[in-house]
């Protein structure tokens, strides 16, 4: 089984999506022997933003880092984000990524009936960190709901959120929120099924 585990906090070691995705990554690594992990830290080792290049594949450098994330993506059982949300949405790293695994004929298909996603069977599990509180569908939430749209979108459905909210009201609330986060995180047991 093959896990991907990405990283698009640009906060280092005090980022709590880090946190709490190298948890969830490391609860995988005992629930699933053999378990075959691919990192990437998107701050540090940034795509670039989408471009016509991009688009066009006219620098062969980029072409070629393109596909490795596409490849990286395609080859995951299971995905793990860490994404906090930055000004109400996804951090652009984390953009330019998603930008590089929505691919037409790759990821999804246009037909006579609508879109159609490709990417069905995997799993994803992101580790959602936000300084304010937001509920499900508020005004001025557009991370998580984003993500849940667009990897709809290319056929995965099984999504699971693991949430630490309200980090920037006091020490206090995060300290709890990322405690109420780990306990968040599905027993090994329950996630290797």
């Amino acid at each position: 089984m093959n896990l991907l585990h990405i990283d698009s906090s640009i906060q280092g070691d005090n980022s709590a999506s880090r946190q709490l995705g190298q948890e969830i990554v490391a609860r995988w690594r005992e629930a699933v022997p053999g378990l075959r992990v691919k990192y990437r830290d998107l701050a540090a080792d940034a795509l670039p933003h989408f471009s016509a290049r991009s688009l066009m594949r006219s620098d062969q450098e980029e072409a070629a880092a393109d596909a490795r994330a596409l490849a990286d993506f395609q080859a995951a059982d299971v995905i793990v984000i860490g994404a906090p949300m930055y000004n109400f949405g996804i951090p652009s790293q984390l953009k330019a990524w998603i930008d590089r695994i929505v691919v037409a004929g790759q990821t999804f298909r246009y037909t006579a009936s609508g879109p159609e996603g490709l990417a069905k069977g995997k799993r994803v599990i992101v580790a959602i960190s936000r300084g304010g509180v937001y509920a499900p569908g508020a005004p001025g939430e557009f991370a998580e709901s984003y993500l849940k749209f667009v990897l709809g979108f290319i056929g995965i459905q099984d999504i699971t959120f693991v949430r630490a909210e309200g980090l920037a009201v006091s020490a206090e609330r995060r300290e709890k929120s990322i405690q109420v986060a780990r306990a968040a995180i599905a027993a090994p047991e329950a996630m290797a099924a």
